[in-house]
């Protein structure tokens, strides 16, 4: 059945009867629901596994809320809502859950032009010279700076065994003593 011409009275109908324990009703209710559900959540961007814990999750969440529901017409916005809200939770423990990669020591790159490369390579082994004397928390914690993309923030925390929201505030002494690092050398130009 397409879901843009689901009756909400026979939504709401099913949903009395289930209600009431009509097993027939709530299997039918299921039956005509769920394609959207589904839908909801693959539109959240979760692939077809999550969609699936979702939409269950979300079938569980309405059997614990049957004398919450005070409208049963407004029962598939209420079903959308909760896949929504579901699906967002399991994109963001998706997120959580994505390791952080292997850093590598040094960034490498595709050869510059040469007196560009000569210039460049001196620069980041001035860079990398300096990184080297800092403390091994600043080190790493630049690392990660310098190699990925947004990390995430709780994760770098319990890598580096350090509270999240000290994070940034460490980043940023971190950075600051790099730059004194830099300064103090006379080395170059690092404006």
């Amino acid at each position: 059945m397409n879901v843009a011409k689901t009756d909400h009275s026979r939504v709401a109908a099913l949903f009395d009867a289930a209600r009431s324990g009509d097993r027939a009703a709530l299997d039918e209710l299921v039956s005509l629901l769920t394609p959207l559900l589904w839908q909801v959540a693959r539109d959240q961007g979760l692939d077809a596994d999550q969609a699936a814990d979702v939409v269950q999750t979300t079938w569980l969440r309405l059997l614990g809320s049957f004398a919450e529901i005070r409208s049963p017409v407004a029962l598939t916005g209420w079903l959308i809502t909760v896949t929504k809200r579901e699906a967002w939770r399991a994109g963001e423990k998706r997120q959580v859950e994505r390791p952080l990669p292997e850093l590598p020591e040094r960034l490498t790159e595709a050869s510059p032009a040469p007196e560009e490369g000569v210039l460049r390579d001196d620069q980041r082994a001035r860079l990398w010279r300096a990184v080297d004397t800092l403390p091994e928390r600043c080190r790493s914690l630049l690392r990660i700076v310098a190699f990925v993309h947004r990390p995430d923030y709780a994760e770098v925390g319990a890598r580096l065994g350090m509270p999240r929201g000290s994070i940034g505030p460490t980043r940023g002494r971190c950075l600051a003593r790099l730059r004194e690092q830099l300064l103090a050398n006379g080395e170059g130009d690092w404006l």
